[in-house]
Protein backbone atom coordinates (compact mmCIF):
# COMPACT_ATOMS: atom_id res chain seq x y z
CA UNK A 1 0.00 0.00 0.00
CA UNK A 2 1.19 3.51 -0.82
CA UNK A 3 2.21 5.68 2.10
CA UNK A 4 -0.06 8.58 3.02
CA UNK A 5 1.11 11.89 1.60
CA UNK A 6 -1.64 13.84 3.36
CA UNK A 7 -3.89 12.78 6.22
CA UNK A 8 -6.49 14.58 8.28
CA UNK A 9 -7.66 13.17 11.59
CA UNK A 10 -10.68 14.38 13.56
CA UNK A 11 -10.65 17.70 11.70
CA UNK A 12 -13.07 20.29 13.07
CA UNK A 13 -13.56 23.81 11.73
CA UNK A 14 -15.99 26.68 12.18
CA UNK A 15 -16.83 30.16 11.00
CA UNK A 16 -17.41 32.10 14.19
CA UNK A 17 -20.03 30.21 16.20
CA UNK A 18 -21.12 28.11 13.23
CA UNK A 19 -19.31 24.78 13.20
CA UNK A 20 -18.93 23.28 9.72
CA UNK A 21 -16.62 20.26 10.06
CA UNK A 22 -17.17 17.54 12.64
CA UNK A 23 -14.22 15.18 12.85
CA UNK A 24 -13.24 14.76 9.18
CA UNK A 25 -10.70 11.96 8.74
CA UNK A 26 -9.33 11.18 5.29
CA UNK A 27 -6.12 10.04 3.66
CA UNK A 28 -4.45 10.73 0.33
CA UNK A 29 -1.83 8.09 -0.49
CA UNK A 30 1.22 9.00 -2.52
CA UNK A 31 0.53 8.94 -6.26
CA UNK A 32 -3.25 8.44 -6.00
CA UNK A 33 -6.31 10.47 -6.94
CA UNK A 34 -8.79 11.00 -4.11
CA UNK A 35 -12.14 12.75 -4.45
CA UNK A 36 -14.21 14.68 -1.92
CA UNK A 37 -17.88 14.43 -2.84
CA UNK A 38 -21.15 15.77 -1.49
CA UNK A 39 -23.92 18.25 -2.14
CA UNK A 40 -23.29 21.98 -1.95
CA UNK A 41 -22.81 23.32 1.56
CA UNK A 42 -21.65 20.03 3.09
CA UNK A 43 -18.14 21.21 4.00
CA UNK A 44 -15.98 20.26 1.00
CA UNK A 45 -14.42 23.67 0.42
CA UNK A 46 -14.06 24.22 4.17
CA UNK A 47 -12.09 20.97 4.33
CA UNK A 48 -9.78 22.27 1.60
CA UNK A 49 -9.47 25.64 3.32
CA UNK A 50 -8.61 23.90 6.59
CA UNK A 51 -5.90 21.89 4.87
CA UNK A 52 -4.51 25.03 3.22
CA UNK A 53 -4.59 27.20 6.33
CA UNK A 54 -7.25 29.58 5.02
CA UNK A 55 -9.38 28.41 7.95
CA UNK A 56 -7.66 27.50 11.21
CA UNK A 57 -8.90 24.10 12.44
CA UNK A 58 -10.42 24.12 15.90
CA UNK A 59 -9.41 20.53 16.57
CA UNK A 60 -7.78 17.66 14.78
CA UNK A 61 -4.63 17.07 12.81
CA UNK A 62 -3.43 17.69 9.28
CA UNK A 63 -0.23 15.88 8.36
CA UNK A 64 1.57 16.38 5.06
CA UNK A 65 4.66 14.39 4.10
CA UNK A 66 5.03 13.33 7.73
CA UNK A 67 4.81 16.88 9.07
CA UNK A 68 2.05 18.53 11.08
CA UNK A 69 0.78 21.54 9.12
CA UNK A 70 -2.46 22.40 10.95
CA UNK A 71 -2.28 25.99 12.10
CA UNK A 72 0.52 27.04 9.75
CA UNK A 73 -0.08 30.11 7.55
CA UNK A 74 -1.24 29.42 4.01
CA UNK A 75 1.99 30.48 2.34
CA UNK A 76 3.99 28.02 4.47
CA UNK A 77 1.62 25.20 3.54
CA UNK A 78 1.91 26.08 -0.14
CA UNK A 79 5.70 26.19 0.16
CA UNK A 80 5.62 22.73 1.76
CA UNK A 81 4.35 21.35 -1.55
CA UNK A 82 0.57 21.70 -1.86
CA UNK A 83 -0.76 23.42 -4.98
CA UNK A 84 -4.36 24.70 -4.91
CA UNK A 85 -6.63 25.33 -7.88
CA UNK A 86 -9.32 27.32 -6.05
CA UNK A 87 -13.02 27.42 -6.76
CA UNK A 88 -13.60 30.27 -9.20
CA UNK A 89 -10.05 29.93 -10.65
CA UNK A 90 -8.90 33.36 -9.37
CA UNK A 91 -6.32 33.93 -12.08
CA UNK A 92 -4.75 37.37 -12.52
CA UNK A 93 -7.01 39.04 -15.14
CA UNK A 94 -4.55 41.79 -16.09
CA UNK A 95 -1.56 39.47 -16.61
CA UNK A 96 -0.96 37.42 -19.74
CA UNK A 97 -1.08 33.65 -19.70
CA UNK A 98 2.73 33.56 -19.67
CA UNK A 99 2.90 36.11 -16.84
CA UNK A 100 0.31 34.21 -14.76
CA UNK A 101 2.45 31.08 -15.02
CA UNK A 102 5.81 32.71 -14.40
CA UNK A 103 4.44 34.62 -11.39
CA UNK A 104 4.08 31.43 -9.34
CA UNK A 105 7.08 29.46 -10.65
CA UNK A 106 9.17 27.82 -7.93
CA UNK A 107 11.13 24.61 -7.48
CA UNK A 108 11.72 24.57 -3.74
CA UNK A 109 12.12 20.77 -3.63
CA UNK A 110 14.70 20.77 -6.44
CA UNK A 111 12.61 18.44 -8.59
CA UNK A 112 14.71 16.78 -11.28
CA UNK A 113 12.07 17.48 -13.93
CA UNK A 114 10.36 20.67 -12.74
CA UNK A 115 7.29 22.16 -14.32
CA UNK A 116 8.15 24.77 -16.93
CA UNK A 117 6.24 26.86 -19.43
CA UNK A 118 6.99 24.25 -22.07
CA UNK A 119 5.56 21.41 -19.95
CA UNK A 120 2.39 23.37 -19.14
CA UNK A 121 1.93 24.28 -22.81
CA UNK A 122 2.41 20.62 -23.74
CA UNK A 123 -0.32 19.66 -21.26
CA UNK A 124 -2.67 22.43 -22.41
CA UNK A 125 -2.16 23.25 -26.09
CA UNK A 126 -4.79 26.03 -25.91
CA UNK A 127 -2.63 27.99 -23.50
CA UNK A 128 0.35 27.84 -25.82
CA UNK A 129 -1.75 29.36 -28.59
CA UNK A 130 -2.98 32.13 -26.26
CA UNK A 131 0.12 32.71 -24.14
CA UNK A 132 0.17 36.44 -24.87
CA UNK A 133 -3.52 36.97 -24.10
CA UNK A 134 -4.61 38.50 -20.81
CA UNK A 135 -6.39 36.35 -18.26
CA UNK A 136 -9.69 38.18 -18.76
CA UNK A 137 -9.56 37.42 -22.50
CA UNK A 138 -9.71 33.65 -21.95
CA UNK A 139 -12.77 31.41 -21.98
CA UNK A 140 -13.85 29.74 -18.75
CA UNK A 141 -12.22 26.48 -19.81
CA UNK A 142 -8.95 28.21 -20.69
CA UNK A 143 -8.99 30.02 -17.35
CA UNK A 144 -9.34 26.68 -15.58
CA UNK A 145 -6.42 25.27 -17.58
CA UNK A 146 -4.41 28.33 -16.62
CA UNK A 147 -5.32 27.93 -12.94
CA UNK A 148 -4.12 24.31 -13.05
CA UNK A 149 -0.95 25.30 -14.91
CA UNK A 150 -0.28 28.06 -12.38
CA UNK A 151 -0.52 25.56 -9.51
CA UNK A 152 1.73 23.10 -11.34
CA UNK A 153 4.39 25.78 -11.77
CA UNK A 154 4.89 25.67 -7.99
CA UNK A 155 6.01 22.03 -8.46
CA UNK A 156 3.67 20.60 -5.82
CA UNK A 157 3.66 17.09 -4.41
CA UNK A 158 -0.12 17.35 -3.94
CA UNK A 159 -2.51 19.15 -6.28
CA UNK A 160 -5.95 20.15 -4.96
CA UNK A 161 -8.70 21.07 -7.43
CA UNK A 162 -11.78 22.67 -5.89
CA UNK A 163 -14.71 22.31 -8.34
CA UNK A 164 -12.42 21.08 -11.11
CA UNK A 165 -14.88 21.37 -14.01
CA UNK A 166 -17.77 23.48 -12.68
CA UNK A 167 -19.61 25.34 -15.43
CA UNK A 168 -17.47 23.97 -18.25
CA UNK A 169 -18.72 22.51 -21.53
CA UNK A 170 -18.53 18.70 -21.84
CA UNK A 171 -15.67 18.84 -24.35
CA UNK A 172 -13.60 21.05 -22.05
CA UNK A 173 -14.45 18.88 -19.04
CA UNK A 174 -13.15 15.85 -20.94
CA UNK A 175 -9.92 17.69 -21.71
CA UNK A 176 -9.44 18.64 -18.06
CA UNK A 177 -10.01 15.02 -17.03
CA UNK A 178 -7.48 13.80 -19.60
CA UNK A 179 -4.92 16.21 -18.19
CA UNK A 180 -5.61 14.92 -14.67
CA UNK A 181 -5.03 11.36 -15.85
CA UNK A 182 -1.71 12.43 -17.38
CA UNK A 183 -0.71 14.04 -14.09
CA UNK A 184 -1.57 10.86 -12.22
CA UNK A 185 0.49 8.82 -14.68
CA UNK A 186 3.40 11.16 -13.92
CA UNK A 187 3.05 10.27 -10.21
CA UNK A 188 1.33 13.39 -8.88
CA UNK A 189 -1.05 12.99 -5.92
CA UNK A 190 -4.37 14.77 -6.47
CA UNK A 191 -7.44 15.70 -4.39
CA UNK A 192 -10.49 16.61 -6.49
CA UNK A 193 -13.80 18.20 -5.64
CA UNK A 194 -16.19 17.78 -8.54
CA UNK A 195 -19.74 16.69 -9.32
CA UNK A 196 -19.22 14.43 -12.35
CA UNK A 197 -19.23 11.14 -10.47
CA UNK A 198 -19.33 8.98 -13.60
CA UNK A 199 -16.15 10.59 -14.89
CA UNK A 200 -14.40 10.47 -11.51
CA UNK A 201 -15.11 6.78 -11.09
CA UNK A 202 -13.13 6.08 -14.26
CA UNK A 203 -9.80 7.37 -12.97
CA UNK A 204 -9.94 8.14 -9.23
CA UNK A 205 -8.72 5.65 -6.64
CA UNK A 206 -10.61 6.55 -3.46
CA UNK A 207 -13.72 8.61 -2.73
CA UNK A 208 -14.91 10.34 0.44
CA UNK A 209 -18.51 11.48 0.85
CA UNK A 210 -19.34 14.44 3.09
CA UNK A 211 -22.73 15.11 4.66
CA UNK A 212 -23.14 18.06 7.02
CA UNK A 213 -19.43 18.21 7.76
CA UNK A 214 -18.94 14.51 8.42
CA UNK A 215 -17.48 11.69 6.35
CA UNK A 216 -20.46 9.38 5.88
CA UNK A 217 -18.98 7.01 3.30
CA UNK A 218 -15.62 6.17 1.74
CA UNK A 219 -14.48 3.53 -0.71
CA UNK A 220 -12.91 2.66 -4.02
CA UNK A 221 -14.26 3.52 -7.47
CA UNK A 222 -15.56 -0.01 -7.86
CA UNK A 223 -17.39 0.24 -4.54
CA UNK A 224 -18.86 3.64 -5.41
CA UNK A 225 -20.01 2.44 -8.83
CA UNK A 226 -21.78 -0.47 -7.15
CA UNK A 227 -23.34 1.75 -4.45
CA UNK A 228 -26.10 3.43 -6.40
CA UNK A 229 -28.07 3.97 -3.20
CA UNK A 230 -25.15 5.88 -1.68
CA UNK A 231 -24.96 8.12 -4.76
CA UNK A 232 -28.67 8.86 -4.55
CA UNK A 233 -28.63 9.45 -0.81
CA UNK A 234 -25.66 11.81 -0.60
CA UNK A 235 -25.33 13.27 -4.09
CA UNK A 236 -28.92 13.37 -5.29
CA UNK A 237 -28.01 11.81 -8.63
Amino acid sequence: MAADLLATEGLEAAYGLSQVLFGVTMRIPEGQIVTLLGRNGMGKTTTVHSIMGVVSPRRGRVRFAGREIAGLPSYRIAQAGIGLVPEGRQIFPNLTVRENLVATAANRRDAKAPWTLARVFDLFKNLDQRKNHFGNQLSGGEQQMLAIGRALMTNPRLLILDEATEGLAPQIRAEIYRSIERLKAAGLSILIIDKDVKALIRFADVHYMLEKGRVVWSGSSAELAASVDVQHRYLGV
